[in-house]
């Protein structure tokens, strides 16, 4: 089995403690992060994730989970798929 057909087959689990640490199972890639917000394509949706001073502490891409700090003032699904533009496409 592949690297890409075993995140298809994780488990999606979100872990909150005290909503200074989160941590997220069932990760496929993280399309950006700063200190204010985190988007992160998981198996069940995108997810948004904004608050302050967030970092992140973990980064396991063969378990697909990653760990974060900071303070968490809002966690988002977003069921919006980003289309791909005309270029994407072409150089796939």
């Amino acid at each position: 089995m592949d690297k890409i057909d075993s995140l298809n087959n994780l488990n999606h689990n979100v872990t909150i403690n005290e909503r200074k640490n989160i941590i997220i199972s069932g990760v496929k890639k993280i399309e950006s992060f700063d200190n204010e917000e985190f988007l992160l394509e998981t198996t069940m949706g995108n997810i948004i994730i904004k608050g302050t001073e967030l970092e992140i502490i973990k980064l396991d891409t063969y378990q697909g989970t990653v760990s974060i700090k900071g303070t968490i003032n809002s966690l988002t699904y977003d069921s919006i798929k980003k289309e791909e533009g005309v270029f994407s496409k072409l150089f796939k």
